[in-house]
């Protein structure tokens, strides 16, 4: 060891050439590793996280070309699902009236709550419809009273309409002295489907509200 040591004494750095071969060797490794480090740094590093990121997007294509290809092998079971879809939605727009079958469905009501011995006390259609997407709703306070069980047959009646009416809302209260009669107050919602003039109405109120928005914010 002290003849190891000895040779790392009085070393002239201005003349490597007379070093012991020890340090000579100790000196290349240095000078080599400084080189792969510097190396590295000033363009390796960049080639390494170029090749890092470009294993990424090769797992994430290939996350997409498989999601892709199990798209392709089930195409005609979204197809034939879409078909379903599309006839499952006519069967309910059909349940919708028109227009011209809204006085109808409203006589319809009143006949079911009248065939059940129920007085109505109050029967108010809201003055205007709510507009939605491809129907209209219609709200009517409705405001009846006769016996419970009177008013559960009513309500069945209601449920198996051709047509689509809903109740909400609905308070029972006690109604007369004797307590024999109920009242029931509720919101009866019929809705209607919208013909194509009022379809393509809803769409461009529908394309004029945003750049409404957008004018407002500037």
């Amino acid at each position: 060891m002290n003849k190891l040591l000895e040779q790392f004494k009085y070393l002239n750095p201005k003349d490597p050439g007379t070093w012991p071969v020890l340090p000579k060797l100790l000196a290349l490794i240095a000078t080599l590793v400084a080189l792969v480090a510097a190396g590295y740094v000033a363009d390796w590093q960049g080639q390494v996280d170029e090749l890092a990121a470009g294993a990424e997007q090769e797992a994430k294509l290939k996350d997409e070309y498989k999601g892709k290809k199990q798209q392709a092998v089930n195409l005609d079971l979204h197809r034939q699902q879409l078909r379903e879809i599309d006839n499952s939605f006519g069967a309910l727009l059909k349940q919708l009236p028109n227009k011209s079958q809204m006085d109808a469905l409203l006589v319809d009501i009143n006949q079911a709550g009248l065939g059940r011995g129920l007085q109505f006390e109050l029967f108010r259609p809201a003055p205007q419809e709510t507009m939605k997407d491809f129907y209209a709703e219609l709200p009517v306070s409705v405001r009846v009273t006769g016996g419970y069980h009177d008013m559960g047959q009513f309500a069945s009646d209601i449920a198996q309409l051709s047509r689509i009416v809903t109740l909400n809302d609905i308070v029972i209260s006690p109604a007369g002295k004797d307590g024999s009669l109920l009242a029931m107050d509720t919101t009866a919602k019929t809705f209607r489907y919208l013909d194509d003039e009022e379809v393509a109405k809803q769409k461009k109120a529908a394309a004029k509200s945003p750049a409404k928005a957008g004018a407002a914010k500037k």
